[in-house]
């Protein structure tokens, strides 16, 4: 995620969890500083989570803390009933 500065449209996209569609909690898209983001405390981010991305969205997307421990897979949703 780079820190420029967001439309309503870019914002909106840029708090979406690429991989599961829940929202990614990034702290740059709240306008928050990047140290106060969930995902840089150290070894936060799986590898294989990084890997589920298409190549033109890594280093430009934020994942979900779900999908960012869970090895890039979208974490299992509730039953219908």
């Amino acid at each position: 995620m780079t820190s420029r500065s967001l439309n309503a449209a870019d914002a909106a996209a840029a708090s979406v969890c690429p991989l599961c569609g829940q929202a990614n909690l990034c702290a740059i898209a709240a306008g928050q500083p990047a140290e106060s983001c969930w995902c840089m405390a150290p070894h936060t981010i799986a590898p294989e989570a990084l890997a589920a991305l298409p190549p033109e969205q890594r280093g430009k997307t934020c994942i979900c803390p779900a999908c960012g421990s869970s090895g890039g897979l979208p974490p299992p949703q509730p039953a219908s009933i």
